[in-house]
């Protein structure tokens, strides 16, 4: 029996406050709630998930390092460190692992300076403006993904 991919899903700073930190942007669904969306998800795919958040940049970076070569992919939601962290960006660059970013808001809409994100360079696709219905586009398009062995 082959082995079932594991999914690396990550979460930056602050989305340990879904839920209570402006609902009206980022939705009601907490942390909590959106990773028991997703493992239900991932476990229809086929597919495993280790569900992790911080708020630590320097611990985000480990997090991706330590599953080189041990991962079938990664969904990150980056928060404020898509904007900032070129730290995050040469961790995931260094993967080789599909990756997708996601954002509950649509960046775009928002700040000038949410228009950019470092991590989006390293993202084989990038999902945002969907709550966290995107989590699930996301698992979905890594499961394609890893199916067909190709990188879009």
């Amino acid at each position: 029996m082959a082995k079932t991919p594991e999914i690396l899903l990550l979460n930056g700073p602050n989305l340990n406050m879904l839920g209570t930190r402006q609902p009206e942007v980022y939705g009601r669904a907490t942390l909590a709630d959106v990773e028991a969306m997703c493992q239900a998800r991932a476990k229809e795919l086929g597919l495993a998930l280790d569900c992790r958040q911080s708020n630590s940049e320097g611990e985000i970076v480990g997090w991706v390092q330590a599953v080189r070569g041990k991962c079938a992919g990664i969904v990150i939601n980056p928060g404020a460190y898509s904007h900032t962290s070129v730290a995050i960006l040469d961790a995931l660059l260094a993967v080789d692992a599909p990756v997708v970013e996601v954002h509950l808001s649509n960046i775009h809409r928002r700040e000038a300076f949410r228009h950019h994100s470092y991590v989006s360079q390293a993202a084989h696709g990038v999902i945002c403006g969907f709550g966290a219905e995107g989590y699930l586009m996301a698992l979905d398009g890594l499961a394609q993904l890893i199916d067909t062995g190709k990188k879009v």
